[in-house]
């Protein structure tokens, strides 16, 4: 690991009195100096770049950057790793972009209400600057209104199938299977379905949640399970067809909280905090416990936290 820090002529006057006793007797070309500081090595260059090098790399410089922050209210700071993580996922962005190509996403896994919704779409390499220019990306990074505003969009210009899984029927799997089982299953239903059609593809992409072997572990006792799959993180930003099923599975899901709000007149809190509880509570003071079990995932620490306060 290779982190580089923009010091002042304040901090380089306190790393030099720091290092004095570890310099190496050499130092490389327009250097100040150069120190072995455990596994890391330090060289400070006559620029003001203190350069930190080894595994230890991030904890020897957490130090000096904090100091360039008092010493001058801003810091620069580079880091290979992510440098090298950056060129990663540009490289990954130009192969699996502009492709033929089946892409599977989920939502809702992380919500105490609502269901679990997963879609696979189809999508033409044709169709990917359409889709682009329409905002098609990560849904994570849309606001619910644009989402509302253009899935019906993307939903008549492509091919998709989708799954909606019930906190009731969510509530049965998991009492068998963990949450990732359950996310693998459904995203093989909806692959199999798609692929039925038999699109022609460059690549099936799942948004990964699980390593690959793990994930067709999951599907061990599945039938008929889809293969030649490409796992791949960050999946909605790299690939269009991960993009609108992400799009189109929290397009369903908003929908989905819709038909929860009217029916009990509330506004139900999305993800698992602590309006989640304070609503959770409200519910079973008025219609019993067992209303969970249609309206939540009981699985989450949430439901404790309802039932005994």
């Amino acid at each position: 690991m290779t982190i580089t820090v923009k010091t002042s002529e304040k901090t380089r006057e306190l790393m030099k009195e720091f290092y004095e006793e570890l310099k190496r007797d050499k130092t490389p070309p327009y250097a100040i100096f150069q120190a072995v500081d455990g596994d890391t090595v330090v060289t400070l260059y006559e620029s003001g770049k203190a350069v930190f090098q080894g595994r230890d790399a991030d904890l020897a410089s957490d130090y000096w950057v904090e100091t360039e922050k008092i010493n001058s209210g801003t810091v620069t700071v580079t880091n290979s790793e992510d440098k090298k993580k950056k060129e990663e996922e540009e490289f990954d962005t130009k192969k699996y972009m502009y492709v033929d190509s089946v892409g599977s996403d989920e939502v809702g896994t992380g919500d105490y209400f609502g269901p679990i919704v997963v879609t696979a779409s189809y999508v033409k390499r044709e169709d990917v600057a359409f889709l682009k220019e329409l905002g098609c990306t990560d849904s994570k990074k849309l606001t619910d209104e644009k989402i509302l505003k253009i899935a019906p969009i993307i939903a008549k210009k492509i091919q998709y199938k989708s799954l909606i899984l019930s906190n009731t029927d969510y509530n049965n799997y998991h009492s068998k299977y963990n949450m990732n089982k359950v996310k693998a299953i459904l995203h093989n239903k909806v692959l199999l379905e798609i692929m039925e059609t038999k699109p022609h593809v460059d690549y099936i992409i799942i948004d990964e949640f699980a390593k690959e072997f793990v994930y067709y572990n999951y599907l061990k006792e599945t039938p008929k399970v889809q293969r030649n799959i490409t796992f791949m993180t960050k999946a909605e930003s790299k690939n269009m067809a991960v993009a609108c099923s992400s799009i189109i599975c929290r397009y369903l899901f908003l929908k989905e909280y819709e038909k929860l709000n009217k029916k009990y007149n509330i506004i139900f809190p999305k993800g698992a905090g602590e309006k989640v509880d304070e609503v959770g509570k409200q519910l079973v003071n008025k219609y019993g416990k067992d209303i969970l079990k249609e309206i939540a995932k009981l699985s989450f620490k949430n439901t404790e936290k309802i039932i005994n306060n």
